[in-house]
Order: structure tokens, then sequence, then C-alpha cells
């Protein structure tokens, strides 16, 4: 992915499957091809193929597990979604947390496939935790910010900058993305300006009813 980027996880959310994950996707290429940010998805796992090979987008895992191919029943690999057409996936969503054994034998797993890995994390040690493991992205979500409609951009930007310091200082080869109450493009590009590689959000464009209006007011201030 092109920096800067916006990620945006369509989780389980009612408005993000389906036909509607199909019109955010449309939504999103549209807005990616008019702005020149580049605008990922993450959809559920039943999406993934479908979007993947219907739209010009990069699209995302939720989650993968680093585990081989065989008896691993309910587990996701990282053949499975490179075969879906996934570009990479999210690591350790708050909402699906892993050891750090887990977390770095699915960044090493997507790293053997040239998938792009996204490894999520909760505060300045974790995040500098996860870049010593060499991931793509680390993306900075405080938990308590997440679906609450209040910015991490505005409410706590110093975890923000001494995330991207802390990540840095480890590997400057890692990016960094931060989410959490993203809602609009004042909040992307105070996190830019506080040296991010672009956000990860949510709820406010898959709730929204019209989330090409959301997509296009994220990217305006880029």
């Amino acid at each position: 992915m092109t920096s800067p980027i916006v990620l945006v996880n369509l989780k389980t959310y009612k408005e993000g499957m389906g036909n509607r994950a199909h019109l955010i996707a449309t939504e999103a290429q549209r807005v990616m091809a008019e702005s020149g940010v580049t605008i990922g998805l993450a959809p559920s796992y039943i999406d993934l193929h479908p979007l993947a090979h219907h739209f010009a987008i990069p699209i995302y895992s939720q989650h993968v597990d680093g585990c081989e191919p065989g008896a691993n029943t309910g587990h996701i690999t990282v053949e499975a979604i490179r075969s879906a057409g996934a570009a990479g996936s999210l690591i350790n969503h708050s909402e699906r947390r892993l050891t750090l054994a887990e977390i770095e034998s699915s960044v090493r797993g997507l790293q053997s496939h040239k998938l792009i890995s996204v490894v999520c994390s909760n505060n300045v040690m974790t995040s500098a935790a996860a870049a010593a493991l060499g991931p793509d992205y680390v993306a900075i979500e405080p938990p308590e910010l997440i679906g609450s409609g209040v910015s991490v951009s505005k409410a706590n930007p110093d975890i923000i900058k001494n995330s991207v310091a802390a990540v840095h200082a480890v590997n400057k080869n890692v990016k960094v993305l931060t989410g959490a109450g993203i809602q609009c493009g004042e909040c992307v590009k105070i996190a830019i300006d506080l040296g991010t590689d672009g956000v990860l959000l949510a709820s406010s464009v898959v709730k929204s009813k019209e989330p090409g209006t959301v997509l296009r007011d994220l990217v305006s201030k880029l």
C-alpha cells in the first residue's frame, strides 16, 4: 500500500456484509480513484473472495493464523486468504487478541507469501514490541476509544506521537497507522501530521447511510 492509507475494517457489522460490503467497496474504489489516497477494506471471511476479485482496491483479512494447512479445523491459514485474493491481514486486533508467539507466527506466515501484515497494538510499549517482529505496519488503537466516536487524534495525540517514535526507534522500516474514533478528515490529517502513514477505522464508514460521503470527507484534507 502507498502512503497515506485509509483501511476500513468492516468487522461483523450487519451494515458491512453482503450487498452492503459491495456498496462500500464500490464507494471506496470510486473515492480512491478520485483522490489518489489508498483505501482498503477488511471484510468478513465470507466476503473476502468476491470483494478481492471484483474491486481494484486492497482487500485484507481481519485475522490470520500462522498454522500450516492441514488438521487445523476452524483456523484461517495464510494460504487460504492468499487464494481468496487478500493483499494481507490484520493481526491482533483488540477484538481478536493473540499471544506474542501467535503474532510472530502470523507475521512470518504473511511474509513468506509476500502479503502485508498489519499488527494492532493498544499502547506505546506493545507498539514497540510489535515493531520488533518486523511487520509492514503497526496500528495503534487505544481500546477505550474504539467505537466511542471520540477520535484518538484529538483525545490522545501523545500516544500517536510516542508510538511513532517507539516503532521507528526499533525498526525504521515499519510504518504506523492509528485508529479508534477516527471519523472525519480533520482526524486523519492530525494523525498524518503526527507522523503516521494512515488510519484504521470501522463504524464511521460501515454504519453510515452514505459511506461514500464519509470516505470523501476522510481523505479531503490529504
